[in-house]
């Protein structure tokens, strides 16, 4: 005896081998003998086998026609060989009642199951809501195979097209153009980014990279609305005495920071540190507010920036030559011989800005023995503060030197800031073809020296301040040197060992970074309001809002950091090809890495696994792909030169190194990309 039986929502058919009252022991074809409930056995035969009885079902299951069969079946429940009875014939075999269960059980959308081989038909409107669904299911399928047929054959779907980085980077699984691109990857072997490029997807290297930051950090687009700049209603007092300049690069429009010097010669010299002061006028909670706490930040990279503010706001506040520009000003007063700190002020007042230096047309000039008095001024802009900038100097070198006692060892500049420069470049989104230039900026140049350390004072400063008046602000902190201990944001001051200070909140750069712009709001409630700045601030202690911002911020300036070294990677690609350069030479960086001598580019080599950290190299070039940003090397040669001192500034960071894109597609993973900048920028 054969019977046919259900089994966790399967059809089987098989020999009894024994039979009780409430179950049988069957074998089924495979040999496999299994215990099965009385309830469970469907239908009984004697022959043919079961194979071929179920064979036999089978195909006359597929000739059922189950709108038919339904227009047939009852209104009330049913079993399934009643409706083969009406169905076939009132004689219907046990073939075709096993045909009608498994037409009935693979129909749900028909035939509700209400029981072992007991079926309800579905009402009406539910079998046409039904069939309506499935039928698009088949015309979504039939449109996925046709769109991965399309890529396949090197042509992108425009609904592919226009989901390139949603299905690249931050996909839906469930969407039909992910699944075409899928399917597409899988069918001809090939890994996604590749298959769009060659679909046509990807038409642009810069513009893939430029539309995918876009797309995961500005996805409404870099526009602004439509906002006045506040005026500032305070009455300021214009600094008569001071004649201050600015120190900037000639791209730079959000000037923040300015400097004087006054009483050379005196005995007691007053150094004037000059921040721009968008907080007098900017509310916390306004439409300007709200703005800046959306971006946090400027992004920058060669050829263009994207604004923290509108451009218009930032003209409202910047620190423009030739006008008496809102400030909030730190004054130190100095002993002139020993440089020994007396005292310090902090003013909101109106600073007339003499003159906007900038570094790319004076640092060729401004070296130490000039600012010493050899040779003449060399520059217009540099006649009459030959003294101040020579004072400037001395003072930050002894700044330097006392926070290198503090940090234990010496800030060492071994590596060169490079400056990007676009051929044509004219304020808008660059089209990736412009000539580049990549020229090298010694850091520690003595302008350089003379902005960062009086950021640093005014930053500790003030941070140490508003920690004394019980005011809080956001701070970074570093707690040791040693490797892997990385820089923190909070709102407690504490020890920068990397700078080598007791305290570090952001101050300088209001128009910029809007954590400093938060501390300028407490650093004014300080100004105006002395021991009871803590009840005036607009951040209280323990204020939730300030975690909410550490936050977002750091999440956000780790994104748009990682977006300048990626494209600042891409330009020094398109250097190596706009050059035709195929060899470089450099010093091993970390196993299988070398960094460049002349580039900012660090690349992985062959045939340099054995050598030093350190160990120079000549290593010929590979294929630069500047979709991925990828170019390797193997090293030709060994340069017979002491190993390069790797160590300097940035110890207790791990410095990242920009490489392939990441693909969010399950058919490729690729490496992480973007590269983390060093926190010791002073500004």
């Amino acid at each position: 005896m054969f019977v046919l039986f259900e089994e966790a929502g399967k059809f089987h058919a098989g020999r009894v081998i024994a039979e009780a009252e409430a179950s049988a022991q069957v074998e089924v074809a495979s040999g496999k003998r299994v215990k099965v409930k009385a309830a469970h056995l469907l239908l009984r035969f004697e022959k043919p086998s079961p194979a071929e009885f179920m064979a036999q079902a089978q195909a006359l299951a597929e000739g059922i026609e189950l709108e038919l069969a339904w227009e047939f079946a009852p209104e009330q429940e049913f079993g399934f060989a009643e409706l083969a009875r009406d169905y076939f014939s009132a004689s219907a075999s046990l073939q075709e009642q096993a045909a009608m269960l498994l037409r009935l059980f693979e129909a749900p959308h028909y035939f509700r199951r209400a029981g072992k081989g007991r079926f309800r038909k579905a009402p009406a409107e539910i079998v046409q809501q039904a069939l309506a669904a499935i039928e698009k299911k088949k015309q979504l399928l039939a449109m996925i195979s046709e769109w991965a047929g399309e890529l396949a054959q090197g042509r992108c779907p425009a609904p592919v097209r226009e989901q390139l980085f949603r299905i690249l980077f931050k996909p839906d699984k469930n969407a039909p153009e992910y699944k075409a691109v899928v399917e597409a990857s899988r069918a001809t072997h090939t890994a996604p980014l590749d298959l769009l490029k060659a679909a046509g997807a990807i038409t642009s290297p810069y513009q893939f990279h430029w539309q995918r930051f876009l797309f995961e950090n500005f996805p409404k687009g870099t526009g602004f609305p439509a906002l006045q700049a506040p005026a500032i209603r305070d009455e300021l007092p214009v600094a008569t005495a001071v004649d201050a300049f600015s120190i900037d690069d000639s791209s730079t429009t959000e000037i923040d920071d300015a400097l004087s010097v006054q009483g050379l010669g005196s005995g007691q010299v007053v150094v004037g540190i000059h921040i721009a002061a968008p907080g007098l006028a900017i509310a916390p909670g306004t439409p300007l507010d709200q703005l800046a706490r959306q971006r946090l930040s400027t992004v920058y990279m060669p050829g263009y920036k994207v604004t923290m503010l509108p451009d218009e706001v930032v003209q409202a506040y910047t620190l423009q030559d030739g006008r008496e520009c809102p400030a909030v000003s730190l004054y130190v007063t100095l002993d002139e011989a020993t440089l020994e700190i007396r005292g310090s002020e902090t003013r909101l007042e109106r600073v007339p800005i003499r003159h906007n230096l900038r570094h790319d047309q004076l640092d060729t000039i401004v070296s130490e023995p000039w600012l010493g008095g050899e040779g003449p001024d060399g520059h217009p802009a540099l006649t009459g503060i030959r003294p101040a900038l020579g004072f400037l100097h001395r003072l930050a070198r002894h700044l330097k030197a006392q926070r290198e006692v503090v940090r234990g060892k010496p800030e060492t500049f071994n590596r060169p800031d490079y400056n990007f420069r676009l051929a044509g470049a004219d304020g808008q989104v660059p089209s990736g073809d412009e000539t580049v230039e990549i020229t090298v900026r010694k850091r520690g140049a003595p302008l350089d020296l003379i902005v960062a350390e009086a950021m640093i004072l005014a930053n500790s400063t003030w941070g140490a301040w508003l920690a004394e008046l019980g005011v809080p602000g956001i701070y970074r902190s570093q707690a040791s040197l040693a490797p892997g201990v990385k820089v923190r944001m909070g709102t407690k001051a504490q020890p920068h060992a990397g700078i080598g200070v007791k305290c570090y909140a952001w101050t300088t750069s209001p128009l910029r970074r809007y954590t400093d712009l938060v501390n300028q709001w407490q650093v004014i409630a300080a100004c105006r309001h002395g021991r009871t700045a803590a009840l005036a601030a607009p951040f209280k202690p323990k204020d939730a809002e300030l975690f909410s911002i550490i936050s977002g911020f750091d999440a956000a300036y780790s994104a748009y950091n990682g977006h300048q070294a990626t494209m600042e990677r891409f330009w020094t690609l398109r250097y190596l090809q706009q050059e035709g350069l195929t060899e470089l030479e450099g010093a091993m960086f970390r196993e299988g890495l070398v960094r460049a001598d002349t580039l900012p580019l660090v690349l992985p080599v062959m045939g340099g696994e054995q050598l030093p950290r350190g160990a120079r190299v000549r290593v010929k070039l590979g294929e630069v792909d500047l979709l991925t940003l990828d170019v390797r090397g193997t090293v030709t040669a060994h340069i017979d030169a002491p190993p390069e001192d790797m160590g300097g500034e940035d110890e207790g960071e791990e410095e990242a190194v920009a490489g392939p894109i990441a693909i969010a597609v399950d058919v490729e993973e690729s490496g992480d990309s973007g590269a983390a900048m060093p926190d010791n920028t002073a500004s």
